[in-house]
């Protein structure tokens, strides 16, 4: 069975870097140092990046 990409409950911001981390099996941290390069060479990208995934991702509740 293939995994599903959901969002976390072991959240710092809004549990989408650690929600895509466990999708693909690395380390949360490693999602979102990338997650704050992005924000820093360019804001915008970032943000919205972010605040899609976090729109677009559902939360695991959303699916039971």
């Amino acid at each position: 069975m293939s995994k599903r990409l959901v969002k976390t409950s072991d959240k710092k911001l809004l549990g989408v870097a650690s929600g895509l981390a466990e999708h693909f099996d690395v380390d949360p941290t490693f999602v979102r140092v990338g997650f704050v390069a992005l924000f820093f060479i360019c804001v915008v990208a970032g943000l919205v990046g972010y605040v899609a995934l976090f729109l677009l991702i559902p939360s695991p509740v959303a699916l039971n």
